[in-house]
C-alpha cells in the first residue's frame, strides 16, 4: 500500500492546482507555495484538448469548464493572399465524439482554484522557492534569502518554464528561445465572418500568422470573448512599436480584413501581451524527492496547443505513480517512465511543425501550402492529424490511470456554443 506523504507543490498554475487536487484526493497532506501575493492566471486563451479534459473530468470539473468554454470542432487555416485552405483538422475524423474546449486561462484557473479552496488545501503566498536540499528528514525548500520554507517528503515543481528548482533534477536543461513569439489579446467576441466552433488562422508564408479563437467566458455570466494573436519575432517588437499602432493595425487588416472589429478594440500596444516561446525537455523530470511537472519539465512552441494539456497529464501521471509505489524513488521513476514517450513525441512534433508556421523560410511554407495540404486530405492523414491535435497519439490515458470521458454525455448535457 502506498504511503501518505507530506507534499509541497511549488506554483499555483493549472499543473500545480490539478496536482494538489489529485494528491489530496489520494489522502496526501498537500500545501501549495505561490510566489505572488495572490494566486492569479497568466495569459490569454488556450484549447483544452481531450487529454486535458479527461483529467478535469476525473476531478469532476468538466461541467464547470463546459459552462465557461467554447466547444471547438476544428482547426482551420487559409492563405491570406489566395484564400486557399492550408489547414483543416477536424476532431470528428475519429469516432467517439471528441472535441476541444477553448477557454480563457482565467476561467481554467478559477475553476481549479475554487476546487482547491473547497478541498481545504493550504496555499502559502508571497513565497518563492529558490533551492531544495534533501536529507534524512526529507526535502527542505529555501527562499531567496536562504531561510527555510519547510520540510516535506516530496516537492512537486510546477513553477513553469522559468523554474529554479528544476536545476535540482537529475538531468537539468534550460529552454532554448525560439525566434518567433506572438502578440496576444483577449477581446470581445465578434461572430460575423468567423466560425463559432473553430480556431481560425490566416498565413502569409510562415512570417505572418494571425489567429482568432473563441474562448467563451471568464465567468459563467460574463461576456463572450475571443483570443486574438499575431505572430512576430520578439526582436522585432521595438521596430513594430516605433511604426505605431495604426500602422500595425493596417498591416493586420491587409492580411485579414474581417478582423476589423477586433482591431477596433485595440487602442494601443498596451492592450497586447507579448508571448515568448522556448523549447526544452527534461530527460528525467525528477530529482531526489523532487517531481517536475508542466512547463518546468517541458516547453515548446504552441503549434499543437498541448502545453496545458501536457501539464494536466503530468499531474495525473504523478498521482498514479504515487498510488502504485510505496516508496518515493520508485514512484518518481515510474512517473518519468510513464510520461517519457508521450512528452518526447509531442515535443518533437511541435518542434518539427514550428518552421511550417513561424519561420523565415520560403520553401517550407510552400511545401505546406501545396504538398502537405494535399496529402493531409488523403486517408489516413485526417485521422492521424486528429490524433495529434487531440493529444491522443501514443495512448497517454491508460498509463496515467485515466478513463476517457463520455463525450456523448457531455455533448448532450449542453454544448458551449457562442452566439
Amino acid at each position: 500500500m502506498a504511503q501518505l506523504l507530506r507534499i509541497a507543490i511549488v506554483g499555483a498554475g493549472p499543473a500545480g492546482l490539478a496536482a494538489a487536487l489529485l494528491l489530496t484526493r489520494d489522502g496526501h497532506r498537500v500545501e501549495i507555495l505561490e510566489r505572488y501575493e495572490a494566486p492569479k492566471p497568466l495569459g490569454s486563451g488556450l484549447i483544452l484538448q481531450p487529454t486535458g479534459l479527461c483529467v478535469l473530468s476525473s476531478l469532476g470539473l468538466m461541467p464547470a469548464m463546459l459552462a465557461q468554454g467554447a466547444r471547438i470542432e476544428r482547426l482551420f487555416g487559409a492563405d491570406a493572399r489566395t484564400g486557399r485552405t492550408v489547414l483543416d483538422v477536424r476532431y470528428n475524423a475519429l469516432p467517439g465524439g471528441r472535441f476541444g474546449l477553448a477557454v480563457h486561462r482565467a476561467a481554467l484557473f478559477n475553476v481549479l482554484h475554487d476546487a482547491v479552496v473547497a478541498a481545504g488545501i493550504a496555499i502559502r503566498t508571497s513565497t518563492e522557492a529558490a533551492t531544495i536540499e534533501v536529507s534524512a528528514p526529507g526535502a527542505t525548500l529555501f527562499g531567496d534569502k536562504g531561510g527555510s520554507l519547510g520540510t516535506w517528503d516530496l516537492v512537486v515543481d510546477a513553477s513553469g518554464s522559468k523554474s529554479r528548482l528544476k536545476a535540482s533534477s537529475y538531468r537539468p536543461a534550460e529552454p532554448k528561445p525560439l525566434a518567433y513569439g506572438a502578440f496576444w489579446a483577449s477581446l470581445g467576441w465578434h461572430g460575423d465572418g468567423f466560425d463559432r466552433n473553430a480556431l481560425q488562422q490566416r498565413y502569409d508564408r510562415a512570417r505572418v500568422m494571425i489567429g482568432v479563437l473563441p474562448i467563451g467566458r471568464i465567468a459563467p455570466a460574463g461576456d463572450e470573448m475571443a483570443a486574438f494573436f499575431w505572430s512576430l519575432k520578439p526582436a522585432q517588437v521595438e521596430e513594430v512599436r516605433a511604426r505605431g499602432i495604426d500602422a500595425w493595425k493596417d498591416e493586420v487588416a491587409r492580411h485579414w480584413p474581417q478582423c476589423a472589429p477586433y482591431l477596433d478594440q485595440i487602442a494601443s500596444f498596451d492592450d497586447l501581451t507579448l508571448a515568448r516561446y522556448g523549447h526544452h525537455t527534461l530527460k528525467m523530470p525528477a530529482g531526489r524527492n523532487l517531481a517536475v511537472i508542466g512547463d518546468a519539465a517541458h516547453s515548446t512552441s504552441p503549434q499543437l496547443g498541448q502545453g496545458a494539456n501536457m501539464a494536466l497529464l503530468d499531474a495525473a501521471a504523478l498521482a498514479h505513480a504515487l498510488r502504485a509505489y510505496s516508496d518515493i524513488p520508485n514512484a518518481l521513476s515510474a512517473y518519468a517512465a510513464t510520461r517519457r514517450f508521450h512528452v518526447r513525441l509531442f515535443q518533437a512534433l511541435s518542434y518539427f511543425l514550428t518552421p511550417f508556421y513561424q519561420s523565415d523560410s520560403v520553401l517550407v511554407p510552400y511545401l505546406r501550402d501545396t504538398l502537405v495540404s494535399t496529402v493531409a486530405k488523403v486517408p489516413p492523414a485526417p485521422r492521424i492529424l486528429a490524433l495529434m491535435v487531440s493529444g491522443m497519439l501514443a495512448r497517454p490515458l491508460a498509463s496515467t490511470g485515466l478513463i476517457e470521458a463520455d463525450w456523448a454525455k457531455f455533448s448532450s448535457a449542453g454544448e458551449p456554443r457562442l452566439g
